[in-house]
């Protein structure tokens, strides 16, 4: 899935928000995930995965 497909999905599933204010709440989730995965955090979204960094 595409990240718009994905905002597509959401703002179709979701018809009190507008597709921009989807989108920027999709880029607040990544954002947020990304930096915790750049401070060392691990990451874990139940039901789906769990994303950490490691060094090779």
């Amino acid at each position: 899935m595409l990240r718009s497909e994905l905002i597509a999905r959401l703002a179709e599933e979701n018809p009190t928000l507008k597709a921009r204010e989807v989108e920027r709440i999709v880029d607040v989730i990544f954002d947020e995930i990304a930096a915790a995965l750049e401070r060392g955090d691990r990451v874990e979204l139940r039901g789906f995965g769990a994303f950490s960094v490691r060094k090779r």
